[in-house]
């Protein structure tokens, strides 16, 4: 089969960048001929298509590229033409290269999946926050105007008038008209875009996957007394929370990552004379390790999580996972099995989970083994050749 996977930018730079670039050598690793197109980022990686790929964007482009610039078309209509792709495979394209390729691909034939990473499709600022801290849903229907009124890009009227010209362009029937499905890689995202007045037919849930193999350890048991966090350091994350949580009480917490409530969030633990070590970046071995040694991780998120890596990694490394009670993060957790769940924003709660969690008795290899058969690329495959594979609105087979 011949797909052509589209992402804004062609490096490890966020999960989206991840999965896009994890399915490309999982379908190249079985066979199928694969193309793609993304913006030409001083950081991505070198490919063969990179001819293609449209300049990255300016200043004065933000006013264009959201509704399709020339340049975007016409590198990607040349892109189709020499590639035909069977299936072009959308990830995260907003703003940088717009859904006019998702258009483009539908009008030459091609079959069109479109996995989402965010709620783009239904909030435009995609996270669904307004004010970047209070969970908002008023854009999910068919009115973006709140958008506008609440200045929700970046606090900024001109950024908002942006956001909500985009939104109102790329409507849902414009979207469902040029795309065949919607992967949602959580029951929640498919849930909230069936709320959004998106048709059910058109999605389909399909968990992301991660390269298992690099979570294997020779001993799945906990050596040392202590507990993480890894992730970013912002708001919506929900760390002030843990921090004030883990303030409360005697145990270790790690925190892995950097963000821009770093040293606010370390002035504060030095205030509460807390048991936390933040280690900033690391690479991935390291993680591993810390990671892989601690008695559980917490995700604290305080938005609609849609498919946190940062649980599907600890599992697989056979650490339990105490996470917030929202979005995507309770079909991952398996109470009392590979972790808890705490009610999202609660100190109180959180706090006492914590306690719990370094009550229970977890099976360690048992969480890794069975993690790493869910989340693992064969089981991803299958279900990606499944979305693939069905009939196209022509009702002809797409392979």
């Amino acid at each position: 089969m011949r797909i052509l996977l589209a992402n804004k930018f062609y490096y490890r730079r966020g999960g989206d960048c991840v999965c896009m670039l994890n399915t490309e050598q999982l379908l190249r690793e079985k066979g199928h001929d694969v193309a793609v197109f993304a913006m030409d980022y001083p950081e991505n990686l070198d490919t063969p298509w990179r001819k293609y790929f449209p300049q990255n964007m300016g200043t004065l482009m933000a006013f264009t590229r959201p509704f399709g610039s020339r340049e975007v078309k016409d590198k990607f209509g040349r892109l189709l033409d020499d590639f035909r792709p069977d299936v072009v495979h959308l990830h995260n394209i907003h703003t940088q290269l717009s859904p006019a390729i998702a258009e483009l691909a539908h009008g030459k034939g091609a079959k069109v999946v479109w996995t989402l990473h965010d709620y783009k499709l239904l909030c435009p600022r995609y996270d669904c926050l307004r004010g970047g801290k209070e969970i908002c849903e008023r854009c999910f229907g068919g009115d973006k105007t709140p958008c506008r009124a609440n200045r929700c890009m970046k606090g900024s009227a001109l950024a908002s008038w942006i956001g909500y010209k985009e939104a109102m362009a790329w409507n849902r029937g414009r979207l469902e008209a040029c795309t065949d499905t919607f992967v949602c890689p959580s029951r929640f995202m498919a849930g909230k875009m069936m709320q959004g007045g998106f048709r059910k037919d058109k999605l389909q849930v399909l968990c992301n996957f991660m390269d298992t193999e690099r979570c294997r350890r020779a001993d799945y048991g906990k050596k040392d007394d202590y507990y993480c966090y890894v992730g970013r350091l912002s708001h919506e994350k929900g760390v002030a929370t843990l921090i004030a949580a883990a303030a409360r009480l005697p145990h270790r917490l790690k925190v892995v990552g950097g963000g821009p409530l770093l040293e606010p969030l370390k002035a504060e633990s030095e205030r509460l004379e807390a048991n936390i070590e933040f280690v900033g970046h690391k690479p991935w071995e390291e993680i591993k390790e810390i990671v892989g040694r601690a008695r559980f991780a917490v995700i604290p998120s305080e938005w609609y999580e849609n498919n946190p890596l940062s649980v599907i990694e600890a599992e697989c490394l056979g650490t339990p996972v105490l996470g917030a009670h929202i979005g995507g993060i309770p079909e991952l957790i398996e109470e009392s099995v590979n972790g808890m769940a705490f009610e999202s924003r609660n100190v109180e709660d959180l706090a006492e989970k914590i306690k719990a969690m370094y009550s229970a008795t977890f099976d360690y290899g048992g969480i890794a083994d069975k993690a790493q058969g869910r989340f693992g690329a064969d089981a991803y495959y299958r279900g990606l050749m499944e979305i693939y594979s069905k009939w196209n609105r022509r009702g002809h087979a797409s392979m």
